[in-house]
């Protein structure tokens, strides 16, 4: 990638890299990594999960007064995926990717789970460059002011939490299948009800199919 654009990247969102090589790390897909021996961003994608939960928490601890229940809920639909992909929209992530050729060709630049990803690939690579006050900011100037609309989504798997829960049940989910190639994957979840089967679902990531696993149950419990 040319200096201009992790230049430009960075005016965006007016953090500036003392290791530049983060953020490179954090712009790469694991499709072009194994293509050039790189380092591929999902390990700051899994530090930046936790930075962007504990992100979210501390904003709706301060908003919300409201008990744990509430607050666990919220965050669940301020993090999700297709908030995710929402944030990193405005940032216009996806022009700063760096895929594989074959996930490029199969409308890789565009799915939402690996835009999702780079984002809180992106907020790991500046935890770790500049600290986590330096990450709240880029959340409070590209998440927060979106969490009014991410609010509205529909959190399937917490409202069949809070459903069951009150009966005193187990939820347990499994992905018990995928198909197709490996930058294209569909992925069969199931969830169950103690040992009983509630629903099933599919989806291009694996919490998309637990999503879609946990709609069907509640559509199966209202019919």
């Amino acid at each position: 990638m040319s200096d201009y654009l992790l230049e430009e990247l960075q005016n965006k969102i007016n953090y500036h890299f003392k290791n530049i090589d983060l953020l490179k790390e954090a712009l790469t897909h694991s499709s072009y990594a194994n293509e050039h021996n790189l380092k591929s961003n999902e390990r700051l994608e899994f530090l930046g999960d936790a930075v962007l939960e504990l992100a979210m928490s501390k904003h709706l601890f301060n908003i919300i007064d409201l008990d744990e229940g509430v607050l666990t809920k919220t965050r669940a639909k301020a993090v999700c995926e297709e908030a995710l992909d929402i944030y990193a929209l405005k940032i216009d992530l996806p022009k700063y990717l760096l895929l594989g050729k074959g996930e490029e060709s199969t409308g890789g630049r565009k799915r939402p789970a690996i835009i999702a990803d780079m984002f809180e690939a992106t907020l790991g690579a500046v935890f770790l460059d500049g600290g986590f006050d330096e990450a709240y900011k880029i959340v409070e100037k590209f998440a927060l002011p979106y969490f009014n609309d991410v609010n509205l989504f529909k959190d399937y798997k917490s409202i069949l939490q809070e459903k069951l829960q009150s009966e005193k049940r187990t939820i347990k989910y499994e992905i018990i299948g995928e198909k197709g190639p490996a930058n294209n994957k569909t992925f069969e979840a199931v969830v169950y009800m103690d040992d009983i089967l509630m629903g099933k679902g599919y989806g291009k990531t694996k919490k998309e199919a637990q999503q879609n696993a946990a709609k069907s149950a509640l559509e199966k419990e209202a019919s």
